[in-house]
C-alpha cells in the first residue's frame, strides 16, 4: 500500500494519522477535505480511502473505483450499532456501509483512531493482495465474525504477533467464508478430490471464528458449527479459536481453541494460542490430551526432538507415533514456513513416511538446512553478514534509508529466525520508522540481545 487518503468529518481520525507516519514511513498520507476532491482523485499505485460514516454517505464510490483500480474503501465507524451488527441488518438501516470493503469500530477507548489505523491499512493491504495481486503463496489468519468492534480490537495485537510472515482475511457471513476457503457458493459443491487447488484453505495457517454470524440472511448458531466442521474435515491441520462466549462455542471444544470473546485476558489468550499452535512461535510437541511434551525455539532444538525419537524406549517409540501424526498434518512445514524456511517446507511438505525412516529423513534435512545456514550470509548493500556481531557493526556504519526496506520487510527478521534467534527476530518485526531514531532503535535492540546470548553461552 502506497498511499492512504482520508476523507472524515470526524477529527480525531485525521488527527490519529500521525501513527501512520511511525508505522508506516513509507506510506503517503492524504487529507481531503470536500466530495469532489475525492470522487476525482486517481492515484495509479495501491491505496487505501479512509471515510468515517458522515463522509461514505454522501459520495458516489462508483467514481472513486473508476478513477482508482487497486483502491480499498475503508469505513471507520462510529455507529454503535453498525459496530455490533451484522453486514446486512448495518446495510439495512445504514445503506451507506455497502460501499465500503472493510468496515472498522472506531471509538475513543479500546479502538480509538491512534491504536487500529496502523492495522485498517495493513488488513486493505492484504485484502488487495490475496484477491488480485499475491502469485506467491500466502499464509493467512481467517477471521470469521459479523461484528467490526471485536477484530478491530485484537487485530493490532494479532499484526504485532505475525509481522510480516502472513496476511489477514475478515469474512462476516457463511456463504463469504465458504467462497474464501474452498472457492464454492454451496458446501455441496466441495469436491472430495479437487477442493485443495479451488479457493484459499491451502493457504490459512489459523482459523478464528465466531459461532454466531450469518447465513442466508440469518445470524445463527449453525453457521460457526457447520464451518468449522467442514475446516477440520478438510484440512485438520488448521488450528481453531472459537471466538464466543456462547454455551455452544464449548460443544465444539474438541475442534477448536475455545477463547470467551471480551473477556479480561482473552487477548493474551489469544496471543499465547497463537504462538503456540500455529507455527508462529516455538515448535510445541503435544500429546492427545493437550499436555506439553517438548517446545523447541528453532531447528537446532528440533534436531534434538529427533534424536530422542529415534531411541528405542517408550519415550521414542510415543515421540515417533506423535511426529506421524504432525507430518500427515503438515505441522512441520507449517512452522517451517512461519520461520522463513520455505525451501524447506516446500521439500518436506509432499513427503510422507513413518516410524523410524519418517525420523531419519527428518533429521537429515534439518541438518542439511543448518550446514546451510552457516554459509549463506544476510548481505545488506553489498555487505555479508555471518553473525550478530556483522549485523550490529552493519547498523552503526550503514544510512538509515538503506536499513529501512529490510527492516520494513522482515528481512532482517526472517534472517535471525533461521540462524537461531527467535527472540531478536520477535522483537525486530514491529520495528518500523525511518531516520537516525530507526538506526539507534535497532542497534540498542541487538546490543540488548547480545548481551542476553553471550550470558547464555550462545556463539555471534
Amino acid at each position: 500500500m502506497k498511499k492512504a487518503i482520508v476523507f472524515a468529518a470526524d477529527s480525531q481520525i485525521r488527527e490519529g494519522l500521525g501513527i501512520l507516519g511511525k508505522t508506516m514511513p513509507w506510506l503517503e498520507t492524504e487529507v481531503l477535505y470536500d466530495p469532489p476532491s475525492v470522487m476525482s482523485r486517481a492515484f495509479e499505485k495501491a491505496c487505501v480511502f479512509l471515510f468515517d460514516d458522515t463522509a461514505l454517505a454522501i459520495l458516489d464510490t462508483n467514481k472513486i473505483r473508476v478513477h482508482n483500480q487497486d483502491a480499498v474503501l475503508v469505513l471507520l465507524s462510529s455507529q454503535a450499532f453498525i459496530q455490533c451488527s451484522p453486514p446486512q441488518a448495518a446495510a439495512q438501516r445504514y445503506p451507506y456501509v455497502a460501499k465500503a470493503d472493510l468496515i472498522f469500530a472506531v471509538n475513543r477507548k479500546e479502538c480509538a483512531p491512534e491504536t487500529i489505523l496502523a492495522s485498517v491499512v495493513r488488513a486493505a493491504e492484504d485484502l488487495l493482495n490475496i484477491k488480485k495481486y499475491s502469485s506467491a503463496r500466502r499464509f493467512i489468519f481467517h477471521i470469521v465474525d459479523d461484528e467490526p468492534r471485536w477484530f478491530s480490537q485484537f487485530l493490532p495485537i494479532l499484526y504485532n504477533i505475525i509481522g510480516q510472515r502472513a496476511d489477514v482475511m475478515i469474512t462476516r457471513t457463511y456463504e463469504e467464508s465458504l467462497r474464501f476457503i474452498f472457492g464454492v457458493e454451496d458446501e455441496s459443491q466441495i469436491k472430495e478430490k479437487g477442493y485443495l487447488s479451488i479457493g484459499h484453505g491451502d493457504d490459512v495457517v489459523c482459523l478464528i471464528a465466531d459461532i454466531y454470524f450469518p447465513r442466508q440472511s440469518e445470524l445463527q448458531s449453525d453457521a460457526g458449527r457447520d464451518l468449522i466442521r467442514l475446516v477440520k474435515r478438510a484440512y485438520p491441520r488448521i488450528p481453531v479459536i472459537i471466538a464466543s462466549k456462547a454455551k455452544e462455542a464449548h460443544e465444539l471444544s474438541d475442534l477448536g481453541f475455545i477463547l470467551p470473546k471480551g473477556d479480561p485476558g482473552s487477548l493474551q489468550k489469544l496471543k499465547d494460542y497463537i504462538l503456540n499452535f500455529t507455527g508462529l512461535g516455538d515448535f510445541l510437541i503435544y500429546d492427545n490430551d493437550g499436555r506439553e511434551l517438548h517446545r523447541a525455539k528453532d531447528i537446532q532444538g528440533i534436531c534434538q526432538i529427533l534424536s530422542e525419537a529415534e531411541k528405542d524406549n517408550p519415550l521414542g517409540r510415543r515421540l515417533r507415533d506423535i511426529l506421524e501424526s504432525y507430518g500427515e498434518k503438515d505441522k512441520f512445514s507449517t512452522w517451517l514456513y512461519m520461520h522463513s524456511f520455505q525451501e524447506l517446507g516446500d521439500r518436506l511438505r509432499p513427503r510422507r513416511s513413518r516410524g523410524r525412516r519418517l525420523i531419519t529423513m527428518l533429521k537429515r534435512d534439518f541438518q542439511g538446512e543448518m550446514a546451510r545456514i552457516k554459509r549463506i550470509p544476510l548481505i545488506i548493500d553489498g555487505q555479508k553478514i555471518f553473525g550478530l556481531r556483522d549485523l550490529w557493526m552493519c547498523l552503526k556504519t550503514l544510512k538509515a534509508g538503506v536499513i529501512q526496506p529490510y527492516s520494513d520487510n522482515d528481512i532482517v527478521s526472517s534472517w535471525l529466525d533461521r540462524k537461531g534467534y527467535p527472540e531478536l527476530a520477535e522483537e525486530f518485526r514491529p520495528i518500523h520508522g525511518s531516520g537516525t531514531e530507526l538506526s539507534q532503535t535497532l542497534i540498542h535492540v541487538v546490543e540488548k540481545w547480545i548481551k542476553a546470548y553471550q550470558e547464555r553461552g550462545r556463539s555471534l
